[in-house]
């Protein structure tokens, strides 16, 4: 068996171990999810901490979740928010910015709707600009993405909405991901 025929494999546990690259295992662990990313608390610190968000692959299409997580972000936060498409101009009656370099100033957290085979370069490009954090939307998974992301120093967080996170964190969370409408007295986290 030659070095081609084997691959290495990283546990969860944190070891590697050899199997043949054509193993029933080595396909099962391969669809596994390993990476884990950052705490609770930690994306808490993380939107707490975040003036500003720019959000690449953005859409004026008020069907794409990506123009309803914008509305939200600028009608229940503080945040600066920023689209980012290159064959927009405006969104939410903002305007759109072609790339990251475009932007007047480096957004605190990259919100992320591309496809996973997209990530990578979308990770190149933050680097580039300076962003610390890197927030990957609901669904969209690239773990090797996500461990060359953390390896250059960035923060990232993936296949989490930051709509839902951000609401979640601040008490307008409905079982479905909807604000609930309900007004509380209960004190909310900023």
């Amino acid at each position: 068996m030659t070095a081609t025929d084997t691959v290495t494999t990283q546990l969860s546990n944190g070891l590697t171990c050899e199997l043949p690259a054509s193993s029933p295992l080595a396909k099962l662990l391969r669809s596994q999810r390993t990476w884990v990313g950052p705490s609770a608390k930690e994306r808490l610190a993380i939107l707490r901490k975040a003036k500003s968000i720019a959000i690449v692959g953005a859409s004026p299409n008020p069907a794409r979740s990506s123009y309803f997580v914008g509305t939200y972000l600028q009608q229940s936060s503080d945040y600066r928010v920023y689209f980012v498409n290159p064959n927009a101009d405006t969104i939410l009656g903002e305007k759109a910015y072609p790339d990251l370099k475009s932007l007047p100033e480096v957004p605190d957290i990259v919100d992320v709707f591309r496809k996973g085979s997209d990530i990578p370069s979308v990770i190149d490009d933050v680097l580039e600009v300076g962003a610390p954090v890197v927030w990957v939307q609901l669904g969209i998974w690239n773990e090797e993405a996500a461990r060359y992301g953390e390896s250059k120093g960035l923060t990232v967080v993936m296949d989490r909405c930051i709509k839902i996170e951000h609401a979640r964190f601040h008490g307008g969370l409905h079982l479905l991901g909807f604000d609930t409408g309900v007004i509380s007295a209960r004190k909310t986290v900023r």
